[in-house]
């Protein structure tokens, strides 16, 4: 099996940089283990042969798998897509950051693609850390059906990863079950 394409997407092509190494890993494998990086001639030649191993070194099955995913990731047209994901969710989470209660609670909402991040804080004047409150709207969530990550130093990020073939109805519902969870988290806070 062959890579029909010879560069898919990378979001460091959204930063103006031309970067020297890029390293790849987990989705990219497909579901099975492997990393790789990818660089410049001069720096990828300058270990002779045989001078780099590793855990992920030359297994078949996962390069099979790598293979086919970046092929799907073209076929698919899945980075264009993950740029229409974003847009929709950062609306949606924008949106959601101007009504009420949520103009105090959501600092920011950030991302590239389909990777978003919603920061929750105590004011958005002294942007304290809403760690509790991350906490409180993850748990709620769940109940709902909707699974969130938080993420950064104080874990008062709430870190959205949609996958690829998701599809805008079941964003949609997300986005609804993500306000309806914040409303109800909020207002437990402030009674």
């Amino acid at each position: 099996m062959r890579l029909r394409s010879h560069r898919p997407g990378f979001a460091i092509e959204h930063s103006g940089v031309e970067p020297d190494l890029v390293a790849l890993g987990k989705s990219f494998g497909g579901g099975l283990p492997i990393a790789a990086v990818i660089g410049k001639a001069v720096i990828m030649d300058a270990v002779p042969p045989g001078g780099l191993g590793g855990t992920f070194a030359g297994n078949p099955l996962a390069c099979a798998a790598a293979l086919a995913a970046l092929n799907v990731l073209e076929d698919e047209n899945l980075t264009a897509r993950s740029m229409e994901i974003g847009e929709r969710l950062t609306i949606g989470f924008r949106s959601l950051s101007r009504r009420g209660n949520n103009r105090q609670i959501i600092g920011e909402v950030r991302g590239l693609g389909a990777m978003i991040g919603i920061e929750l804080v105590g004011d958005t004047v002294s942007r304290c850390p809403a760690t509790a409150l991350t906490a409180n709207l993850m748990k709620e969530a769940a109940i709902h059906g909707l699974l969130l990550a938080s993420a950064g130093r104080a874990h008062n990020i709430i870190r959205v990863l949609a996958p690829l073939t998701v599809s805008n109805e079941i964003i949609d519902e997300a986005l609804a079950i993500f306000q309806d969870s914040l409303g109800r988290v909020v207002t437990r806070c402030h009674t």
